[in-house]
């Protein structure tokens, strides 16, 4: 079966559920650039197809208008309601005939979809809906869950396991083992309370953002028990220079990252501060000279340049972050992304450079030691992501085993931080470039 016939096949179930009236829950599992926004909008097609007004909730801003701009190119006729704050004003992509934003339910009931975040419908005192649709449901908390479950009767709930629960303020161990614990997940929180249920749970088989070349290795690294497959096949994808020939060791990186999807730019083995001066200016550097170099990404959407906007750079802290910003300052990649791994979910750029969570560390701390961070940082390509770090961090990990207390009654999330970690560190060993 064909990666395209094996997706089409589950969407087609997927939505075959969704109108069966006797599921009052619908999880969907997706791995990286599986198609989730593709499938909400689809979904939201097809409820809205009787006129009646459903809920859409997604978890930040960005979201909810990333899927009103999708939903209105694909329903242009399809009247969508914005519920957001007194004083927001649609941003150009949403600034379409067929949306209008609101503060109040009240003013959007001719609309056949509302869209917002969790927290804006979390503010509501009334009114209910047959269908909900939840996105990036994995990066909302059960307490929210709960908030807003009494608005509808029936949910679709969409989002990627593998990547970062959702962010806690308070310490989560009083309620470690309930079923109800408020600070996990909203999805396996949910599950655990409806065990007399029987809820679907089906799995997006195919990645159409990761190559060929990165697609197996995700999927072994975070997804060891739900394995996907890429979208594309061998070649399609392609990453080139204008110049050629140049051997510098950052030249060299780019080539192999051009040439396997994958590159390990190595710095010594050193404890450094967390904004390690050498590997933001190595970081800094490898984004001009991609742009430099002139680089053209080659896919089955035509040929185009690498410009600035289509190039990321990911690190695990603000602090390092805002050091790469400076470092770009007065540089052809001074408007490259620059962001945590947080604020990089649900991204997609054509090339990517991450500064390892764990370079340069004298211990490995379960922040930095976190899957799902690492999933992020290196899920987020379609042609090939660059990992700058210092030596040693292997040795790192074996120094700092998994410590984590188990908790009775909590599921053990596999893989574990530890072991995607020497994942993917074992595969990048043979794409590295030394400073």
């Amino acid at each position: 079966m064909s990666a395209a016939h094996a997706a089409d096949t589950t969407v087609t179930n997927i939505l075959t559920d969704l109108a069966d009236t006797s599921h009052k829950a619908i999880v969907v599992d997706s791995p990286p650039g599986a198609g989730k926004s593709t499938l909400v909008v689809k979904a939201a097609g097809q409820l809205a197809q009787d006129g009646t007004q459903r809920m859409i909730v997604a978890q930040t801003n960005e979201q909810v208008d990333d899927l009103i701009a999708r939903l209105a190119a694909a329903h242009p006729d399809l009247p969508i309601g914005r519920l957001s704050a007194q004083d927001y004003r649609p941003s150009d992509r949403i600034d379409l005939p067929n949306v209008r934003a609101a503060a109040k339910v009240d003013d959007l009931a001719d609309r056949t979809i509302l869209i917002g975040t969790a927290a804006k419908w979390a503010t509501l005192t009334e009114g209910t809906w047959e269908h909900a649709i939840v996105d990036e449901a994995y990066q909302m908390r059960s307490e929210m869950l709960l908030r807003i479950a009494g608005r509808f009767d029936r949910g679709l709930f969409v989002g990627d396991p593998g990547q970062l629960d959702p962010f806690a303020t308070v310490e989560s161990d009083r309620w470690a083992g309930l079923d109800w614990d408020p600070t996990r997940s909203a999805v396996p929180v949910m599950l655990a309370n409806n065990r007399d249920r029987h809820i679907p749970i089906h799995r997006l088989p195919v990645s159409w953002r990761l190559p060929t070349t990165a697609a197996p290795v995700i999927s072994a690294a975070f997804y060891p028990f739900t394995p996907f497959t890429a979208g594309t096949t061998p070649g399609t994808r392609q990453l080139s220079y204008v110049t050629h020939g140049l051997r510098t060791p950052l030249d060299r990186c780019l080539d192999e990252a051009a040439d396997h999807g994958w590159a390990l730019y190595e710095l010594p083995a050193r404890n450094t501060l967390r904004t390690d001066r050498e590997a933001v200016s190595a970081i800094a550097s490898l984004a001009v000279r991609i742009l430099e170099r002139g680089a053209t990404a080659t896919s089955e959407q035509g040929t185009h340049p690498v410009t600035a906007a289509r190039l990321a750079i990911g690190t695990a802290h603000r602090d390092q972050a805002e050091a790469i910003r400076l470092a770009l300052r007065g540089t052809l990649a001074e408007p490259v992304t620059v962001d945590t791994a947080n604020r990089l979910q649900g991204r997609e750029y054509d090339i990517t450079i991450v500064l390892h969570p764990l370079s340069g560390r004298r211990d490995a701390s379960s922040f930095h030691l976190e899957a799902g961070r690492l999933c992020v940082l290196t899920s987020r390509h379609r042609h090939a992501c660059i990992v700058v770090a210092r030596a040693g961090i292997a040795e790192l990990l074996d120094a700092y085993p998994s410590t984590e207390p188990v908790h009775l009654g909590v599921p053990v999330k596999f893989p574990d931080g530890w072991e995607a970690n020497q994942s993917i560190l074992s595969h990048l060993a043979s794409h590295r470039i030394g400073a």
